[in-house]
């Protein structure tokens, strides 16, 4: 089920609000199992099969957390780790099968290895509900985690808000809103500033990202005759419909879940603004750079043993980051040039920046944001393209290696689509971002109030009468039947 179709927007959601509201009158905790149960249906609806992997796997962690928590406390160490160990490859284990082993069979078929392929349908949001159970197990072991509401975990990892495509939470950011009695009464303000948040991120979507889509396909399918600005244009293209795409998902997401009095972190902030690619990462994704960076780069030793071994880190970590958005050679190349733009954005730091008093200029602010953008431009081309075949023809064709301009050109061809791409730019680095304009009812938690206060959402006539015309606009705008788009991050 989708956030964008009909079915969720005048069913699912009016009934799943109504039941949470009506039944937190006799007791919270049977609120929160009823949206647990709303959350598996949500989930359900796509492949009611997979409900019982999802369940299987929710069982199998909250047991080994009981179990780990228990031998913490008993003092046995090992035994704790031991649970740890045994967990976390059980949990890896279900995503390599389900989302690598197709991979690793055309990667073995291609040299010559193997001898058939292997055709496993994805489960939605398996990489989100498996890292988030991960780190909850983590935080287990390192005592600073425990839940032993089953209902309580259960809703944890459910939460439909979330599930299919992040953000990927943290024990701590949510158990204790769960446990408050006061989220699950009725608040006008959460109603009114939700559902003005998931607008906004519908609009993003269906007004934006779908419209952009029609300018990427064509171009990353042409394998022939490709020529410089179609290139560009295309990648361009790209680049925008994945950022309304995933802003529009993250703020539906934000948005749904203030409904019901729930705030969950910040995903998505304004990362084209970034003027290098560590400020990237902290703003793209971020709870999956959160969860990289706390999981993975810190416990392979972080910083702590010179910069030779923090590049190695970086780039491992990066290319697992790749990995984990999809199973395919293009994911990983995507990984690894993120991985080193990091590490020479870090080297730039400690070795020309700093000791030269750079960055303060406003030529070298633009310099600076314009490498990082066409840097990101560069690497989103891997991560669309079908293979690498059609990345590496895509990155010829930008290079103006092929052909710059066919023969006549013609600008009106391209004009509709050029004025699109000035006009999404234009929003992209000048508009505030739904944060900046919602930051005065604290849209996600310890979010700071920077916006201009003219362009600040408040409870009034004419902001209400705004977001009126932004739904209607949208919700007019959701295409019947088979013409319904999937958000681009449910495919990882």
């Amino acid at each position: 089920m989708l956030f964008n179709s009909y079915e969720f927007i005048f069913l699912f959601l009016p009934i799943a609000l109504a039941g949470y509201f009506l039944l937190a009158r006799k007791r919270p905790t049977v609120s929160a199992l009823w949206i647990s149960l709303a959350s598996i249906f949500f989930y359900g609806w796509w492949n009611p099969k997979y409900v019982i992997l999802l369940l299987g796997s929710i069982t199998v962690n909250f047991m080994a957390s009981r179990a780990i928590n228990k031998a913490l406390e008993t003092q046995v160490p090992l035994r704790a780790k031991q649970l740890l160990v045994a967990a976390i490859c059980f949990n890896l284990g279900l995503l390599v099968y389900f989302k690598y082993a197709g991979f690793f069979a055309s990667t073995l078929n291609i040299t010559g290895v193997g001898t058939r392929t292997i055709e496993i349908v994805l489960p939605l949001g398996i990489s989100f509900f498996t890292f988030t159970q991960i780190a909850f197990l983590v935080d287990c072991y390192r005592g600073i985690a425990k839940e032993y509401s089953p209902i309580h975990y259960l809703l944890f990892v459910t939460y439909f808000p979330h599930l299919i495509a992040g953000p990927i939470l943290h024990h701590k950011e949510m158990m204790p809103q769960f446990a408050d009695a006061r989220n699950y009464r009725w608040s006008w303000e959460n109603i009114s500033v939700g559902l003005t948040i998931f607008f906004i991120g519908l609009a993003k979507k269906v007004l934006i990202a779908d419209q952009i889509a029609v300018y990427v396909g064509p171009v990353f399918d042409l394998q022939q005759d490709l020529n410089f600005f179609q290139a560009w244009g295309g990648a361009v293209a790209y680049t925008l419909q994945l950022y309304f795409d995933f802003s529009g998902y993250s703020d539906m997401a934000i948005g749904l879940s203030r409904l019901f009095g729930i705030k969950l972190p910040l995903n998505f902030d304004s990362p084209y603004k970034a003027r290098n690619a560590i400020d990237f990462w902290r703003r793209w994704h971020m709870t999956l750079s959160r969860f990289l960076r706390d999981y993975l780069y810190i416990p392979l030793g972080g910083n702590r043993l010179g910069n030779s071994r923090r590049n190695l880190n970086i780039m491992v970590t990066m290319v697992l980051g790749g990995l984990w958005h999809g199973a395919g050679w293009t994911f990983v190349l995507w990984g690894m040039l993120h991985g080193f733009y990091l590490v020479i954005n870090h080297a730039w730091l400690t070795l020309v920046a700093k000791p030269l008093g750079l960055g303060n200029g406003r030529i070298y602010r633009f310099v600076a944001w314009l490498l990082t953008f066409l840097a990101v431009v560069v690497a989103w081309v891997f991560f669309r393209a079908k293979d690498m075949d059609a990345a590496l023809h895509m990155i010829e064709a930008m290079s103006g290696m092929t052909t710059w301009v066919d023969e006549p050109f013609k600008f009106s061809k391209f004009r509709e689509q050029f004025n699109w791409t000035v006009a999404l730019l234009g929003l992209v680095f000048v508009a505030p971002n739904t944060q900046q304009i919602m930051c005065r009812f604290e849209p996600t938690p310890g979010y700071e109030c920077a916006a201009p206060s003219r362009l600040v959402w408040a409870p009034t006539l004419a902001w209400t009468l705004f977001t009126a015309a932004v739904a209607i606009w949208s919700v007019m705008a959701i295409p019947h039947g088979q013409g319904l788009s999937e958000f681009l991050y449910y495919q990882f």
